[in-house]
């Protein structure tokens, strides 16, 4: 049976996270704890460890998706080889976080939206700031992001909207 990764608790008032990049793609063994992906909010960048000696299993968080504490990011198959039943992981979704990861999709693509995205950005803007753009009703292409590969921080828009 697989094992649910999900997003660990990352700090008071840190509520989601944004999947950075996966280290471990569907199909690798890897050993405990070496680090499957790496998750970034606009206070802290984490990896998230493989909780035994195993194989992932099956991707359900893609890169760039912003998903809660406690949501659904991967299928595990400890100590095993190869994939998740895609039922039992399409139920583990549906249970531990389906509709907050629609809600966080459709968030970063109303910012992308509204952004008119003149230039590409690798990473859509952190919770916090995607939230401060919206209450400013400010365009992500109105401010300079300096987090990592180009993400827009809240500092950012502080910055921004006080200039």
């Amino acid at each position: 049976m697989a094992t649910e990764i999900r997003v660990p608790t990352l700090g008071e008032s840190v509520s989601e996270a944004t999947v950075g990049r996966w280290l471990k793609q569907p199909g690798e063994a890897v050993k405990a704890d070496e680090p499957l992906v790496e998750l970034e909010t606009d206070k802290v960048s984490v990896e998230v460890p493989a909780p035994s000696d195993g194989v992932l299993a099956e991707i359900v968080a893609k890169e760039g998706d912003t998903i809660a504490v406690g949501g659904l990011l991967a299928a595990f198959n400890a100590g095993g080889s190869g994939t998740a039943k895609p039922d039992a992981v399409a139920q583990a979704a549906g249970k531990a976080g389906a509709a907050s990861m629609q809600e966080a999709a459709e968030k970063t693509e109303k910012i992308a939206g509204d952004a008119g995205a003149v230039e590409p950005r690798s990473m859509p803007p952190a919770p916090s700031a995607a939230k401060l753009l919206a209450e400013k009703n400010m365009s992500v292409d109105e401010v300079a992001g300096s987090g990592k590969r180009g993400q827009v921080l809240k500092s950012d828009v502080v910055a921004a909207s006080t200039a």
